[in-house]
């Protein structure tokens, strides 16, 4: 049995259907994030999961326990909001030992917890300020304090580090990342931000419109994407899509290039989406030697310091390929890539899903 466990759950309100029958099994120790556009319905799975929300149909699971009906307090998990939720008449001492003031839990106790967490965090040199006085990672820090002191079963992160700053947020990520590897806690993760997502986790699930498009670890999800959706989401710059016809072991651009494929699907002459991403583009040189080639012409070049990312029209479409940084190649120019085909995907055009 899992540690956590989501069995066909659904949600609606009203007669509009939120979430569609949802299966994740959670391991202890694992950090899974969902990840997926507003309004996809992570964040409603997340209150579900703590009790926030009830469920339409379908059952919860921590430890073996169904928690369809239990109380919030009874469930033994900790959530770490996107606002931080900080009491601001509270020292952070204060804030982070609240909740087991609640619980009863004896003062020496509390302040042992205390210490630990703020050692933990580093974040002792705060304890007397309020929240006021603090900037926005020390107050992340807080709040995470306050979920740590509990010792819960489940840590529930909603967005918490999308109030952040772009440089902030990148430290936070890591600070979070070490938690995790320290602690081997169990952490239940929501995010828009793929780059978290990928940079966090031991599994994945990509949602859309209600649905969890794919479930898998970072690698999986990356390099084997189920459809379209989990192609293009996942990935920045996202994975360029070719229309192709696949025949005879080739994929024919509408130009009339052809790649050889590294795995042709089985059957007759048909119609899909070739997927490179645009580090599977190289300049042909000695290292790209053997690669086969694609011809286009070059729009835009943007400099990004380790690489450059080239905009091209290859066949009728326009793609971006992430080159070296040194890569001599000029916008307007014609240019031949060099294609990492033993890394490429083929999608349905009309279903979306990817072909094997």
């Amino acid at each position: 049995m899992a540690f956590l466990e989501i069995r066909g759950v659904t949600k609606s309100f009203g007669a509009t259907d939120v979430l569609h029958r949802v299966d994740l099994e959670v391991e202890d120790g694992d950090f899974l994030v969902l990840v997926g556009p507003s309004g996809c319905g992570k964040t409603t799975l997340l209150n579900m999961v703590a009790g926030l929300e009830q469920v339409s149909s379908g059952e919860i699971a921590i430890k073996e326990r169904v928690m369809n009906d239990v109380h919030p307090s009874q469930r033994n998990i900790a959530m770490v909001f996107q606002s931080y939720a900080l009491y601001p008449n509270m020292t952070v001492a204060q804030n982070i030992t609240f909740g087991l003031e609640m619980h009863k839990v004896p003062k020496p106790e509390r302040d042992k917890r205390m210490r630990e967490v703020a050692e933990l965090l580093q974040i002792g040199q705060l304890l007397d300020r309020r929240p006021s006085q603090l900037s926005g990672g020390q107050r992340q820090r807080v709040a995470m304090g306050r979920a740590l002191v509990r010792k819960p079963d489940v840590f529930l992160f909603d967005e918490p580090l999308s109030n952040l700053d772009a440089k902030l947020r990148v430290t936070m990520r890591t600070e979070i990342k070490k938690l995790h590897q320290r602690l081997g806690a169990t952490i239940f993760y929501v995010t828009h931000d793929q780059v978290e997502a990928m940079t966090l986790s031991t599994k994945i699930a990509v949602m859309d419109g209600g649905y969890v498009q794919q479930f898998g670890t970072p690698k999986q999800i990356y390099d084997h994407p189920a459809n379209v959706f989990v192609a293009t989401f996942m990935g920045s710059p996202a994975m360029n899509l070719l229309p192709v016809t696949v025949t005879d072991g080739h994929a024919v651009l509408a130009d009339g290039q052809r790649l050889r494929l590294a795995n042709a699907p089985a059957g007759a002459e048909r119609k899909a989406l070739l997927g490179l991403r645009p580090e599977h583009f190289a300049a042909p040189d000695d290292a790209a030697e053997g690669l086969p080639r694609l011809k286009g012409k070059v729009s835009v070049i943007e400099p990004a310091g380790s690489d450059t990312y080239a905009v091209a029209m290859i066949g009728d479409c326009e793609c971006t390929a992430r080159l070296r940084a040194d890569a001599q190649v000029q916008p307007g120019a014609d240019f031949e890539f060099a294609c990492e085909m033993a890394k490429a995907s083929l999608f349905d055009p009309d279903s979306g899903k990817r072909i094997e």
